[in-house]
């Protein structure tokens, strides 16, 4: 047998393994490493977070990737050097990291590498018929695995798409096998760039585990923030606090279409983008607007989708709400969320489980575990004849 399929096999069969997580998200801030130690496989996974870090990426690493992330149009050769560019760097913080944490290559066993979306394209958003679902995300796992010697998972949503999923959210597949308290309603909601959620029934009902994409979580705030106080985010909403909201503005960005869709439904920054913002501000007749009201106006706007999506789910209110993701920061936000689901009890997920700012990282190192060794997941529920089986990962070896 060829020697890397021996050693893949070897590693496959381990009882227990030592995967290193990657994650990169919409907001672009850094790259979240974290390393777990994982035993077993589907429902008798087991998982400790040993070590994180979050690796912030640098000004010009930044404006390089706003050239290509989530555009109509970019340059094809930045987006074929940024591909292997940005595999060799995440390579190298590997390296960096483990060598901080006085940890060899070798005690790894496997890469789990999100990369860094560029596009995502669901059939709702496109509407170009006989084109499936599609995503891209770049940072070659090749690369990641001839720059530190590691096996390489990658590719994640790109398998979910070609299985006739959407490609997100790719974290509720690990939710519902670790997270879910069958004593319970619980509901994960992750405010990243995106803000997502995922709600874990209790047994005793005959509700089924709902996912998806709320809307915008930080995207719109930050952008602002940006533009407006020349900072990259607005520090705990202050700057929102102080304002008022502008409610024809409010209407106008709540009349996208994709708020009608029904859960599991998918977005990003190709939509909810700066564009949506001027065109809602033109729709509405705002004319001019102070920064402090139009972070106001976007702080509303995330808070009201999140909690309209939430009401949809479990309309009664009383729910536990484990809160991840940057947008847990934001003291402000989270006061317009807990006052618009005032039933709701919010705490930081890291409460209950580990470190909140490391979770995504970690479900992909799950998800790379059951690449490896699992029995691969359903997209659709148990009711869709058209579901079918995926191991989630893409495979590249080192050497």
């Amino acid at each position: 047998m060829n020697s890397l399929l021996t050693s893949l096999v070897t590693i496959a069969q381990k009882k227990e393994k030592s995967v290193l997580g990657l994650m990169s998200g919409t907001s672009m801030d850094g790259l979240d490493l974290a390393l777990c130690r994982i035993g077993g496989h589907g429902a008798q996974t087991t998982v400790e977070l040993t070590e994180f870090r979050t690796m912030p990426y640098s000004p010009r690493l930044k404006k390089q990737l706003k050239g290509i992330v989530s555009v109509p149009e970019c340059s094809l050769e930045e987006v074929c050097l940024m591909h292997g560019y940005l595999g060799d760097f995440m390579g190298q913080a590997v390296l960096e990291v483990l060598e901080g944490w006085g940890r060899e290559p070798a005690s790894v066993d496997s890469i789990a590498s999100h990369g860094q979306t560029i596009y995502h394209a669901p059939a709702a958003s496109h509407q170009r018929p006989g084109f499936p679902h599609a995503t891209l995300q770049i940072g070659d796992g090749d690369h990641i695995a001839q720059r530190t010697g590691i096996l390489t998972v990658s590719d994640f949503r790109q398998k979910h798409t070609a299985a006739g999923g959407e490609g997100a959210p790719m974290v509720a597949l690990v939710e519902q096998m670790l997270f879910d308290d069958s004593g319970e309603d619980q509901l994960l909601l992750n405010i990243g760039g995106i803000a997502n959620v995922t709600y874990l029934p209790a047994s005793t009902t005959d509700a089924g585990p709902v996912s998806g994409d709320t809307g915008p979580g930080n995207t719109l705030l930050d952008e602002a923030a940006r533009r407006f106080l020349n900072k990259p985010y607005d520090t705990g909403g202050e700057c929102a606090r102080s304002g008022a909201v502008v409610e024809p503005l409010l209407a106008a960005l709540r009349e996208a279409p994709y708020f009608g869709l029904d859960l599991p439904r998918t977005t990003g920054p190709e939509l909810f983008n700066w564009e949506y913002v001027r065109k809602a501000c033109q729709a509405s007749g705002v004319g001019s607007i102070t920064p402090e009201n139009l972070l106001t106006t976007l702080t509303e706007f995330t808070a009201r989708t999140i909690a309209d999506a939430i009401a949809g789910i479990h309309p009664s209110g009383a729910l536990q709400v484990l809160v991840s993701g940057g947008g847990m920061h934001n003291v402000y936000l989270m006061e317009r969320l807990q006052r618009h689901l005032g039933e709701a009890s919010f705490l930081s997920f890291g409460e209950k489980y580990f470190n909140a700012d490391a979770k995504e990282a970690v479900c992909f190192a799950i998800l790379a575990n059951e690449t490896l060794s699992g029995e691969g997941f359903y997209t659709g529920s148990a009711a869709d004849k058209r579901q079918k089986k995926i191991h989630p990962g893409k495979i590249s070896f080192p050497n």
